[in-house]
């Protein structure tokens, strides 16, 4: 179907009109101090300039070369009203470059409408996923809401930051200065663009947008040059942050998590319902109107891992496993205001899709967010299984990071330790080499007890041993969600 963008963003935007007391907001803020997780949701209030991180122990690997650019809010509060939830605040672009064995670290906020408004009334009062708009609010499409915090897509010479309801936004990778929101076609401006696309080896990129029970195909060449947008029909409306893709087919996984209602905050609007059970609708990449339905044991999630075909024909992935989505109903805004959650942190999860239209769901006991795997496999049959690890109820974020090797059923991990509050890591293959082990992880850390952000470079064959090299800024950003690795 040819999507309308008209059709597809009707009934996107209805909102209220709760506001939070500058009163309200300084309790909050005051709230989230008293916690040793305060500075992962802490306020940036200006840019950072790029400077030299100090280095704390080793060397740079040999051919280490490039940048980690990450993503994530840094902005949550000011005088006049504060944001209601973790997903909401405003997004700081990191670039933490390795060049020379040394490590830089600069970053800067993406210049969006939302940022812009909410400056001049020194107030947040843009909607969100977990915020009721204000009333002083001015929104004339959905990207003057865009928060541009999510994750980040290197497309040709562009980097553009992503925020899943709206179009992406592109910025300089190397004064990391924003330009302009991108139209991939006049008639399709303003249309959702998730923040988790896939991109196949060669670069072709694949994502979806999401309106209730459709959605839209987005299938973008390497420089971002539109190839198909198509609109699709969903089985029903679930809540997607993310999906996956093998080389011939997409996947999307429709938890019970279902859009019940149109309302502001958009969280508000879905019903947990685990009655319903999860499906998993496969599409033929080929042929989007050639697809099959599978049905699966109930579980909330945010993220997948990279799928791919066995040689009998079935699709295989991972997932982070909820029990429920707690934590993007009430955990994300007590994580804001420094309340613990309770409740149990996501678990690694494998899925098989059978071609005989069984699928099954193998749960494990590893707690496991933030999922990733060597970006050359994607799509393709793959050994190890990337994520964040050492979540507990009563602290919900990170200190260690894990790999699950497939072929040798076992789990490794490092464990930074709990002064530490860890991001996504990222993989980075060795030059020349072609086997996923000969790689590098990366990815930064919190250091809550020196309060500054630290940098750390780890060996996959031998990830038990911990960094091979880290290095420390002299300030401290709050935690991100998502980046990549630009050599």
């Amino acid at each position: 179907m040819t999507p309308s963008r008209r059709a597809f963003l009707m009934g996107a935007a209805a909102v209220s009109a709760a506001v939070l007391t500058p009163d309200a907001a300084l309790a909050a803020q005051t709230g989230a101090a008293t916690r040793d997780w305060a500075l992962v949701t802490a306020d940036v209030e200006a840019d950072i300039a790029p400077h030299a991180m100090r280095r704390l122990h080793g060397q740079a690997p040999a051919g280490l070369e490039g940048a980690l650019y990450r993503n994530g809010p840094a902005k949550f509060r000011r005088p006049g009203g504060a944001a209601g939830h973790w997903f909401d605040g405003d997004g700081l672009i990191r670039r933490f470059r390795i060049r020379d064995g040394q490590a830089e670290l600069a970053a800067r906020f993406a210049d969006t409408p939302k940022r812009r408004q909410e400056t001049r009334l020194d107030a947040m009062v843009m909607p969100g996923f977990g915020t009721a708009a204000d009333p002083r609010a001015e929104i004339g499409s959905v990207d003057d809401a865009n928060a541009a915090n999510t994750a980040l897509l290197m497309v040709g010479d562009s980097l553009w930051a992503l925020w899943e309801a709206g179009s992406p936004l592109a910025l300089d990778p190397e004064t990391l200065a924003t330009h302009d929101f991108v139209s991939l076609r006049p008639d399709l401006k303003g249309m959702p663009f998730l923040a988790h696309p896939r991109v196949e080896p060669g670069g072709r990129i694949w994502n979806l947008g999401m309106n209730g029970d459709q959605a839209v195909v987005w299938r973008l060449a390497a420089d971002g040059t539109l190839e198909d947008a198509r609109v699709i029909a969903l089985p029903r409306a679930s809540y997607v942050h993310d999906f996956t893709a093998t080389a011939r087919h997409l996947v999307i996984v429709l938890q019970p998590w279902i859009r019940a209602r149109s309302v502001m905050p958009y969280s508000a609007g879905f019903d947990w319902r685990p009655e319903a059970g999860t499906q998993v609708l496969v599409l033929d990449k080929a042929d989007l109107t050639v697809r099959r339905l599978y049905t699966l044991p109930s579980f909330g999630f945010f993220h997948l891992g990279d799928a791919w075909e066995t040689a009998d024909g079935a699709i295989q992935f991972d997932v982070c496993a909820h029990e429920d989505m707690r934590f993007a109903t009430l955990g994300g805004g007590e994580v804001l205001n420094g309340v613990p959650l309770g409740g149990q942190p996501a678990r690694l999860a494998f899925v098989t899709l059978a071609l005989d239209g069984r699928g099954s769901l193998e749960r494990t006991g590893i707690v496991a967010e933030f999922p990733r795997s060597d970006p050359r496999r994607a799509g393709q049959a793959r050994r190890l299984s990337l994520y964040t690890t050492g979540e507990t109820p009563g602290r919900p974020f990170a200190r260690a990071v894990g790999l699950y090797d497939r072929d040798a059923q076992q789990a490794r991990s490092f464990d930074f330790g709990s002064d530490h509050v860890l991001d996504e890591m990222v993989f980075v293959p060795k030059p020349g080499a072609t086997d996923e082990r000969d790689a590098w992880l990366i990815g930064p850390s919190i250091n809550l007890a020196a309060r500054t952000s630290e940098l750390h470079v780890l060996d996959v064959a031998r990830i038990e041993d911990g960094p091979v090299v880290s290095w420390r800024s002299d300030t401290v950003v709050p935690a991100g969600f998502h980046g990549l690795w630009h050599g």
